[in-house]
């Protein structure tokens, strides 16, 4: 469904019939048999997704797919405009699949996603024993038992570890289970089994409440968003070097799917039909550079200047009418920043809706719901890694054809979040940040004037308390306001200000109030999928 890849659409031929009053058992019967005939000539039309044998090279058909996927556009300005013959219990109104097709994806054994899970923590052992020579990786039926007795802890590793790392390897664990036919929910088990597997038996260290945590919540979230964005490259109709290129991004992107798929033999198989669901996909690349302000309280103060790279991917339509399941809206952000320090990842933040509705009232439209948050800050200003559930809205207001405003809304409880206690750029190597609860709250609002221009502000409020080292509640608040200006086509030039407010209530020290700016000049690439209209911020 992006524009980056030939992703074909999927239509399902269906059939509605108006029936008039049957006065007599003759029409009625003449009724029954001209019914029976349509259904039965309708259930011979060949899908319009699907690719003909004889008719023409695979490719050149699926362009034409494409081509005529194009049609089905968000015309109505919040969903697509209504199709004769689609059938919405099965695919949506751009004619995608709901749900990956069980025909060719059916769910296997529990027994093999759970070998699979075996097999993530034997390789990620083997690698921290014999190649990276960890120390934690010495294990034995002595420490197993170890383990076993003295029960969990909340453990002292670095803040990437336990806020970046375990959630990739969770969404490994995950991934075993969705790659073979499990859905959101029935896949997060076995992230939970594998941490265990991990905490117990895979280090000599005691088992930690918050690897658990992170593993399985953290995990689960990474995996749906790696395996979905999977599924938009993956297309078993394509062939040649189009299909080896999507096999290699594809599994680049979910290495477990990837793995299983060569197993079971989907990585060669071919298929008629598209059989996995797919949502529209924009997609935002940006490039520029990053002035960090060291200085306390001014706007523009002393610090490196660094080269910064950002990807933002928004999936699905949040406003097409539909029922929602966990997922089938998402946004995520990351970014990477080069020049001075150590640190390279200086955030991934992200949401997807997990259950909600739509609705519309006059010009206004809004898709409401429960949604999962996951944050990660981790630059020269602070450290912040946190898990949250909440309620959140999405909205957009057309002011006229070309001005549009786009919100969005959200609070959540925070079970677990890491926070930084230090002041200043971190140069250690081990936990320097307390493990928190609390709440967190985002506000973001977007006005597009029409594609030459964009205005936006986004806000953050984290209110933490630390019941895990030194106790304190921390007040932290991020306020970005953005602007971009359309230089040809999809490429903007862009300039987003940073504000970082960071009050922090120590009880066996002195408070702490910060104010920190940094500033980003970049160049942005928007690439936006047809049936997905609109630029929606974080």
């Amino acid at each position: 469904m992006t524009n980056l890849y030939l992703i074909a659409p999927a239509v399902i031929i269906s059939l509605s019939l108006f029936i008039y009053a049957v006065k007599n058992s003759k029409t009625a019967s003449l009724f029954c048999l001209m019914l029976f005939s349509s259904i039965w000539l309708f259930a011979q039309v060949t899908p319009v997704d699907t690719i003909k044998p004889g008719n023409g090279p695979v490719k050149d058909q699926l362009k034409q797919i494409k081509e005529a996927k194009k049609t089905i556009k968000d015309s109505t300005g919040n969903q697509p405009a209504k199709k004769p013959f689609i059938d919405t219990t099965i695919r949506n109104k751009y004619g995608d699949l709901l749900n990956d097709d069980p025909k060719f994806n059916p769910r296997y054994p529990f027994w093999k996603p759970l070998a699979g899970v075996i097999g993530v923590n034997v390789f990620t052992w083997s690698m921290d024993r014999f190649l990276l020579n960890e120390s934690f990786s010495d294990i034995g039926p002595a420490t197993w038992k170890f383990n076993l007795r003295k029960g969990w802890q909340w453990d002292d590793d670095r803040f990437g570890v336990n806020f970046i790392a375990h959630p990739y390897t969770g969404s490994m664990y995950f991934n075993q289970a969705r790659s073979q036919g499990y859905n959101y929910l029935q896949s997060v088990p076995f992230a939970a089994a594998g941490s265990l597997m991990w905490e117990y038996f895979g280090e000599n260290t005691r088992p930690s409440y918050n690897d658990i945590i992170n593993t399985t919540a953290n995990g689960a979230f990474l995996g749906e968003v790696f395996y979905r964005l999977s599924s938009n490259i993956y297309d078993d109709r394509t062939r040649g070097g189009n299909r080896v290129f999507r096999e290699i991004l594809g599994g680049l992107i979910d290495p477990v799917r990837g793995f299983n798929r060569l197993l079971e033999g989907k990585t060669f198989r071919r298929t008629t039909t598209d059989v996995y669901q797919k949502e529209p996909l924009n997609i935002t690349l940006a490039a520029g550079i990053h002035k960090i302000n060291v200085d306390n309280y001014k706007i523009f103060g002393n610090g490196p200047t660094n080269t910064l790279i950002n990807l933002q991917i928004d999936y699905g339509n949040p406003l097409e009418d539909r029922k929602r399941k966990p997922f089938d809206y998402f946004t995520f952000r990351t970014e990477f920043s080069f020049g001075s320090g150590r640190k390279i990842l200086d955030n991934v933040l992200g949401y997807g809706v997990l259950f909600g509705g739509n609705t519309h009232i006059g010009k206004l439209s809004m898709l409401y719901g429960a949604f999962q948050y996951y944050d990660y800050w981790d630059n020269m200003t602070f450290e912040l890694g946190s898990l949250g559930f909440g309620g959140g809205v999405v909205t957009k207001y057309p002011i006229s054809d070309d001005i549009i405003v786009y919100t969005t809304a959200h609070v959540a409880g925070v079970p677990l979040a890491g926070n930084s206690t230090r002041f200043g750029p971190d140069t250690s190597q081990v936990r320097d940040y307390t493990y928190n609860n609390g709440l967190e709250a985002k506000f973001a609002t977007t006005i597009n004037f029409g594609k030459y221009a964009t205005a936006s502000v986004e806000y953050y409020y984290y209110m933490l308390h630390a019941f895990f080292g030194p106790p304190s509640n921390n007040h932290i608040s991020i306020l970005k306001p953005k602007v971009t200006v359309q230089l040809v086509k999809n490429l903007s030039l862009g300039f987003e200000h940073f504000i970082y407010y960071d009050n922090r209530y120590i009880k066996t020290f002195p408070a702490i109030y910060s104010v920190r700016t940094e500033q980003k000049i970049f160049l942005s690439l928007y690439l936006e999928d047809p049936q997905r209209k609109g630029d929606y911020e974080q």
